[in-house]
């Protein structure tokens, strides 16, 4: 029945494939970064999921709601889909269509959608203190237990304070602002510049957008900001030259990077930030050996090193960080997504003790600590994320991704060989599958044909959601999967697949 009802909404897929448009860039990325694929500056102009069974009396096209990465057609021309309950890996639209949710939600609800322990613990927190700030050396016991908790649990390298914010976005620009903080503290004024990659997503405040590495979020908000350098996405099968091998790859890719610190001086330089698997800029895992040579050059001209685990917190690889999995020792570290299960907005920014004493000493001199949210450390989303944090360690979150991932990854790649596939990428419970003709990084397919767009399509006709990214499609499931939740997962994508190559299959015969 459910089927059913998904079927029917084809007619009303096929007219938004008509109405889909592209973003077109009128350039690289500024900086050092390159020139970048067509695929990349469309990243962020996904198809809408439309509801053909509202009509214009109960519909909310046109809404009032100025919708994030949303383009205006989309919201005022499409109904939107609606989410109305989730439960476990699945959601709910307000029509009762169940959806299994391969993104869990964006990229967060790592637990589920329906994790009782969690409810139960913002219930509680709202019915004892809803809310108190931590201005002025006041505060509430949830945010302190919670900074305790999370130096505990992050053993990458020790790290010294942490600082609460409602976002992803809020704790990498909140970074930016903590380490000029620090420099001008050191009496090193000039050393203010941050080197973040292509493709790289840090979030889209102004800072962190300017850090983000794709021009979606630059164009027409006169970003990226002066002080923002881009340098190589790591991309191997994008980008590697012929015959290069992956450490070779990753050999050019760390001494471009000294090059740029070079030629700007390493005396002007702050930091380098990296997520430790690129995320929105499309499932991007690092070569082998790219994290070391990239630690052994910052760290050679003392540059500071950001880790933005935002997407690959707790568990998302198969260990607890993603710094685990790549040895890196970093100086600032930023959380947020899957540090509360998403049920309450939090971020943190971790700092080393280093960078947390020099930050002491000098708000002595100034006689404060000038920088700070309302709801840092809301004493609800503190309690949220405590219990969460107690679940990933209680259930051995990352074991269960250990175990379950390679059905995942394995079910998937199995697929490798279709003719509409460039590559399958991903490690532990996340993946990406870029579309591409004669499976060559080179050779996209017309981007009026929107083949990405036709796959996330065919999978939300089949009860699955998909995130959808020009011609690339994006999963990154809850990380309490059960192998029957993945058997399903692997079906719908087969069946999506299938689907796509004969819409392909048509549209070059009607091209030729």
């Amino acid at each position: 029945m459910m089927i059913a009802r998904r079927l029917l909404r084809s007619n009303a897929s096929a007219q938004a494939n008509n109405l889909v448009k592209s973003v077109t860039s009128s350039g690289s990325l500024q900086g050092h970064a390159g020139s970048l694929s067509d695929a990349s500056v469309r990243h962020f102009s996904s198809a809408s999921s439309p509801q053909s069974d509202l009509t214009e009396a109960n519909g909310f096209k046109g809404h009032g709601m100025l919708a994030p990465f949303t383009a205006g057609w989309q919201s005022n021309d499409l109904h939107p889909l609606i989410i109305e309950r989730s439960e476990g890996s699945y959601v709910y639209d307000i029509n009762g269509n169940k959806y299994l949710d391969s993104l869990a939600g964006l990229w967060c609800t790592a637990l589920g959608g329906s994790e009782p322990r969690l409810v139960k613990a913002a219930t509680e927190q709202l019915n004892k203190l809803p809310f108190y700030h931590s201005f002025w050396n006041r505060t509430t016991k949830p945010s302190l237990d919670l900074a305790k908790e999370i130096l505990s649990m992050f053993t990458a390298r020790e790290m010294g304070k942490v600082f609460f914010t409602n976002s992803g976005s809020e704790a990498n620009d909140s970074q930016v602002k903590l380490v000029w903080y620090y420099n001008n503290a050191l009496g090193r004024p000039n050393k203010k510049k941050f080197i973040a990659r292509s493709k790289a997503y840090h979030g889209s405040t102004l800072i962190s957008a300017s850090l983000t590495g794709l021009p979606a979020l630059h164009q027409k908000f006169d970003l990226p900001a002066p002080f923002v350098l881009h340098t190589d996405c790591p991309h191997y099968w994008r980008f590697h030259l012929p015959g290069e091998t992956e450490e070779e790859f990753a050999t050019r890719l760390a001494n471009n990077l000294e090059n740029l610190i070079l030629k700007e001086g390493p005396e002007t330089i702050a930091a380098f930030i990296a997520e430790p698997v690129m995320g929105a800029g499309g499932v991007i895992p690092p070569p082998k050996t790219y994290f070391d040579k990239v630690q052994a050059v910052v760290k050679k001209y003392d540059i500071l090193f950001t880790a933005d685990e935002v997407i690959t917190a707790f568990g998302r690889l198969g260990t607890m960080f993603g710094c685990d999995m790549f040895n890196i020792k970093p100086d600032l570290v930023s959380m947020a997504k899957a540090l509360s299960n998403a049920y309450v907005p939090i971020g943190a920014a971790l700092v080393s003790p280093e960078i947390s004493d020099v930050i002491h000493s000098q708000s002595n001199k100034l006689g404060s600590f000038a920088h700070g949210f309302t709801y840092s450390g809301h004493p609800v989303a503190c309690a949220v994320a405590i219990e969460a944090l107690k679940l990933y360690r209680e259930r051995d979150i990352p074991g269960h991704v250990r175990q379950i991932a390679p059905k995942f990854q394995e079910g998937i790649r199995a697929f490798a060989d279709s003719p509409i596939i460039g590559e399958i990428r991903g490690l532990g419970m996340i993946l990406a599958t870029e579309f591409t003709n004669n499976k060559s990084p080179n050779d996209p397919f017309p981007v009026e044909w929107g083949v990405g767009t036709i796959f996330g399509e065919e999978c939300q006709k089949r009860g699955m959601l998909v995130r959808v990214a020009g011609d690339a499609i994006m999963m990154s499931p809850t990380l309490i999967m059960t192998p029957g939740e993945v058997d399903e997962l692997v079906s719908i994508y087969g069946e999506a697949l299938k689907a796509t190559e004969e819409r392909v299959a048509e549209l070059k015969s009607k091209k030729n």
